[in-house]
């Protein structure tokens, strides 16, 4: 548990207060985003669906007394391909949650580099759905198939838009629109889920409480820069409004003054 009160921050996009500290490999474009080996298949299946997603249960239920509401909203394309983007308040629950939520869909979660570089856990992340960010244009373009390839057949792709951990933030932090490309070039529909903090009525401390919006269409008749920026506009007000469920403050977090 993370045992910080107060966090004080300078750049809501850029600041990062995770407390791992991980050297990053380079993701180029000799990395291995799909495999289709019968072997790699049954890793896949079994990292993911026999270990991880009964660990995901038990942990976002024992350790934060998660719940969530409106999963029924994702029965709508319970057989097609879409992207759900979350809030990134936690560094074990964030991989978790959405396996939760989604399930029985199977979830691929584009991560920083930092996610495959563990000494250990690095070499298992990508059997568990990791579709770390890669560096260079030869390595963007397997990066982007892989994406694609997942959305047609029939995944959920995780996207985080902040981009950096904020631990137990209440709020929802600015983020750009450049993560809402792929689903505003491939028509793709569009959820959220936002991370709610509550206090527990009788142990204390904070449980998750978890809100799904969506389906969120592209309007496929308006130019791809448009289109992006309206999916980001529609999951940000959503994101916001549900943020304002959160009643517990585990963790400040206070701006910095500029030095005038």
């Amino acid at each position: 548990m993370d045992k910080r009160k107060v966090i004080f921050y300078s750049d809501e996009r850029n600041d990062e207060f995770s407390t791992a500290q991980i050297t990053p490999r380079t993701i180029d474009e000799d990395y291995v985003y799909i495999y289709t080996s019968r072997f790699k298949r049954f890793t896949h299946f079994f990292w993911y669906r026999i270990v991880a997603t009964p660990i995901a249960f038990a942990y976002v239920k024992f350790v934060f007394a998660h719940t969530s509401k409106g999963r029924h909203k994702l029965r709508k394309h319970l057989h097609d391909g879409y992207f759900m983007y979350g809030n990134h308040t936690q560094d074990i629950a964030d991989p978790f949650i959405p396996n939760v939520i989604s399930y029985p869909k199977t979830d691929y979660i584009i991560v920083h580099p930092n996610n495959v570089s563990m000494p250990v856990l690095g070499k298992i992340t990508p059997s568990l759905g990791a579709l770390p960010i890669p560096e260079g244009m030869k390595a963007y373009k397997n990066f982007i198939d892989a994406v694609e390839t997942r959305i047609s057949q029939g995944h959920c792709v995780v996207i985080y838009p902040e981009a950096h951990i904020w631990p137990y933030y209440t709020k929802i932090r600015d983020f750009p629109d450049t993560s809402f490309a792929y689903p505003a070039k491939l028509g793709t529909p569009v959820y959220c889920f936002t991370n709610t903090y509550r206090k527990r009525r009788l142990t204390g401390g904070a449980r998750i409480v978890t809100y799904i919006d969506g389906p969120f269409y592209p309007d496929m008749d308006k130019p791809l820069k448009k289109r992006r920026k309206e999916l980001r506009d529609k999951v940000y007000g959503a994101m916001c409004k549900r943020a304002q469920k959160s009643d517990y403050i585990q963790i400040r977090y206070i701006k910095r003054e500029k030095n005038k």
